[in-house]
């Protein structure tokens, strides 16, 4: 079974078995919500399914507890590994959304055919996501293209690639 990282698990809080997550979803009210059930990853392996009990955003990190746990004790092993969703549980997406996880490894390349590197990251900065984009040439610094219409024209997950209109002073091509 395939499955898909939402979470990334950095402490433990309180003494109750609650554990301080960073959300790395664009649905965290959801992936987080009561009654949901997620999957612990070490190293990509499944170690266990837990059901949300509660959860709630405090200082940019999410504060979850599970049903299965009650103690600090029982969660401390969870430190750093990630929580995670399986393929049945995405959701669909309209046009022109998509997971994270299929934009990051996409080849970039301009509406004049010239290849600029492949997505390795993507920011979310409120208004519109950014991409940032490992450059082909390796003194080249990575480039951040923002995820809007006049500059994003076609993304082909299927193909493997992302064709962008590159407007002047997008990307720094100066060595």
């Amino acid at each position: 079974m395939e499955y898909f990282r939402i979470g990334r698990i950095v402490n433990t809080f309180g003494i109750r078995g609650e554990i301080k997550v960073i959300a790395d979803t664009d649905f965290p009210e959801e992936r987080f919500a009561a009654g949901e059930v997620l999957t612990i990853l070490d190293n990509d392996r499944p170690v266990q399914k837990v059901t949300v009990k509660n959860a709630k955003l405090s200082k940019g990190t999410y504060i979850v507890s599970f049903e299965e746990f009650n103690n600090i004790n029982d969660v401390e092993k969870f430190k750093t590994m990630w929580l995670a969703i399986n393929q049945d549980q995405q959701q669909e997406l309209d046009d022109h959304e998509f997971y994270f996880h299929e934009i990051i490894g996409l080849k970039v390349i301009t509406t004049e055919k010239e290849e600029l590197g492949v997505i390795k990251d993507i920011l979310s900065l409120g208004s519109n996501d950014v991409w940032v984009i490992k450059r082909n040439k390796p003194k080249l610094p990575d480039a951040l293209i923002p995820y809007i219409e006049d500059v994003v024209k076609e993304v082909n997950v299927d193909e493997g690639y992302v064709v962008i209109e590159l407007m002047e002073g997008l990307i720094d091509d100066e060595d």
